[in-house]
């Protein structure tokens, strides 16, 4: 109880007193904030004693680092912030920041960083007056001294700013316009040993990574060397995440991507990896996990992934494919990725089918077929579907086996896998017509391309549905492959996709019914009645944006329809050879011509 009778005597005092007691009862309230901060906190408040703080401020004396000092403990109170902000405690704790003094410096920005701590009123104040201003130039004056007052100075500095600016974008975005960025890279350079500092710098990097305009200017430092080299020293596993924390947000930026590959990164990562691949201890568990993926985010980049591809003769590319086989799911996941980052020009896939790849890949595959790992799945089908674009491609990877592999997820029910699954196939079967004939032909996959013509849920897969059917029958220009599509029930959706908003689709899909016109009419004829064709023909015939492609191949359609008695009297009872005629004068001259030839066969049959 003494120290409450101590406590409640010194706040009396100091509100009576002379300068020389002041300094006594400062000490008394050090003391028993030092022993009980919350209950000392709210005493103090009570006795109205943040309302004198501002003089003892102002006198910049022995006793101004003192009152900084109780201000910075009571500040760490939640409950205490904003009277501190309306006892008008920050302009004169800001002026502070202007003296010479040391003691006064690190008590000040204590003070003001705990303040603005979590307090939208705080950091308003701390603004209002300029604070962050005067804090970011000691910073960058001090940069250089390595004494280790000064260490505990920029630590403290450090904190406030990261304080002041903690999950304010606006703020953020204050302190890269003052160029905090170098200065604390600087300070990660300089100061490498002293461990509260560097946290501290990686704290603020991680805040200030995540704004989009703070890369531009990390990018034009040497953040990269730095980081690399400060992650090689680390042994704690915590500290390697704080390190991870930065690079995640920073790798985003291609610049930095090549910086960080060129400072020596990927070798850190891959020693990761090797170093926790075996073990199931949930911190190596997680920063697998995260070594993996910011491999596979070093490879978005073009020149990054290029540097590291090394004409597929690159050691990091090979040890990223040992990933492939390896039996854990993390590496897997990683390695499908990486490969899929990989594919991005046709150099490199041309290079990875030669050298075998895909069998791998394959080989992946038939592991996740029963309860498979859904992430797994859908990486590995990007990478074949990336691999399947150059042309020469298509029919190395069709010999290997990749389409009947593909069609085991067909039974798979997740929307990804569903999507990267018609990427794939549409992708082999581009020009194959073989291929096409023989998938087009298989009633279950069509089956399943018509049930999912209509996830409406799902419109990739949907999307996908309707290309892949319009591409089995474009590729094959097979009757049996159209056959096969009109028993499935395809042909209402194909002429639903002639009014996709894409044009792509819109054309693709012309074709497909043009071909199932000119193929299999008498077949088709009571599906093309049913799904209204003829009306949706003269629709994206009179519709003045429809492209000229789409108009020719409108026009291809309606002559391919007219051995049809019920079609041709839709196309009779419409008018279409008015429609047709105006297009005779259409800017694009194959449009004319077509239109010409359209309204003859129209005139002659009519």
């Amino acid at each position: 109880m003494v120290l409450s009778d101590n406590l409640s005597e010194a706040l009396k005092t100091l509100k009576l007193s002379s300068a020389d007691s002041v300094e006594g009862c400062l000490d008394c309230l050090l003391k028993a904030l030092a022993q009980n901060n919350v209950e000392t906190s709210g005493k103090i408040q009570e006795m109205g004693v943040l309302a004198m703080m501002p003089a003892l401020l102002s006198a910049q004396n022995s006793c101004t680092p003192k009152a900084a000092n109780i201000i910075a403990e009571v500040a760490k109170n939640e409950f205490m912030r904003s009277p501190c902000v309306e006892a008008g405690l920050i302009p004169p704790l800001v002026q502070l920041l202007n003296c010479k003094d040391q003691e006064i410096l690190l008590q000040t920005g204590r003070a003001l960083g705990n303040i603005c701590y979590d307090s939208h009123e705080g950091r308003s104040a701390v603004d209002a007056a300029g604070g962050a201003q005067i804090v970011a130039e000691h910073i960058k004056s001090l940069a250089e001294s390595t004494d280790p007052a000064t260490g505990k100075l920029l630590t403290v500095f450090c904190g406030m700013l990261m304080n002041y600016s903690n999950d304010n974008d606006s703020l953020q975005a204050q302190l890269i316009i003052m160029g905090v960025i170098p200065t604390l890279v600087r300070l990660l350079g300089v100061h490498s040993q002293n461990t509260a500092l560097t946290e501290m710098c990686l704290i603020a990097f991680g805040n200030l990574a995540e704004l989009e305009s703070s890369k531009e200017q990390f990018a034009s430092t040497n953040i990269a060397e730095e980081l690399v080299r400060l992650f090689r020293k680390q042994v704690e596993h915590e500290k390697k995440e704080m390190i991870f924390e930065v690079l995640a947000p920073l790798a985003e930026n291609d610049v930095i991507k090549l910086q960080l590959v060129d400072a020596g990164l990927v070798e850190c990562l891959l020693e990761v990896v090797a170093q926790t691949v075996d073990s199931d201890r949930d911190e190596d568990v997680a920063q697998l996990k995260t070594s993996s993926d910011l491999m596979v985010l070093l490879l978005l980049g073009d020149e990054s992934m290029q540097k590291l591809f090394e004409g597929g003769k690159g050691s990091v590319f090979q040890r990223v494919l040992s990933w492939v086989p390896s039996n854990n799911h993390q590496l897997q996941l990683a390695g499908a990725l990486a490969i899929a980052n990989f594919a991005r020009n046709d150099e490199n896939c041309i290079h990875m089918v030669d050298t075998g790849i895909v069998q791998k890949l394959l080989e992946l595959l038939d592991r996740h077929v029963e309860e498979g790992n859904v992430t797994v799945q859908h990486a590995a089908l990007s990478a074949l579907r990336n691999l399947a674009i150059p042309v020469v491609n298509k029919s190395k990877m069709l010999l290997a086996g990749v389409s009947d592999v593909v069609l085991k997820f067909l039974k798979s029910e997740m929307p990804p896998v569903q999507f990267k699954l018609l990427g794939t196939l549409r992708m082999l079967i581009d020009t194959q017509a073989d291929a096409a004939e023989q998938l087009g032909t298989n009633t279950k996959l069509v089956e399943r391309l018509v049930e999912w013509c209509e996830a409406k849920d799902h419109a990739g897969v949907m999307g996908e549905s309707n290309r892949l059917l319009s591409a089995l029958i474009r590729h094959s220009k097979s009757k049996n492959v159209v056959r096969t599509v009109i028993q499935g029930g395809g042909v209402k959706h194909l002429v639903t996709m002639a009014t996709s908003e894409h044009m792509i689709m819109q054309n693709e899909a012309l074709v497909a019914l043009g071909l199932i016109a000119a193929l299999d009419l008498e077949c088709a004829e009571k599906d093309f009645v049913g799904a209204d064709l003829v009306q949706v023909l003269h629709r994206l015939l009179t519709e003045e944006h429809s492209a000229p492609e789409i108009k020719y191949n409108s026009m291809i359609l309606i002559c391919s329809i007219m051995g049809s008695e019920p079609l041709h009297k839709e196309v009779q009872s419409l008018a279409f050879i008015d429609v047709v005629s105006s297009l005779r004068s259409h800017e694009n001259k194959t449009v004319a011509h077509q239109a010409s030839l359209t309204e003859q066969r129209l005139t002659a049959q009519s």
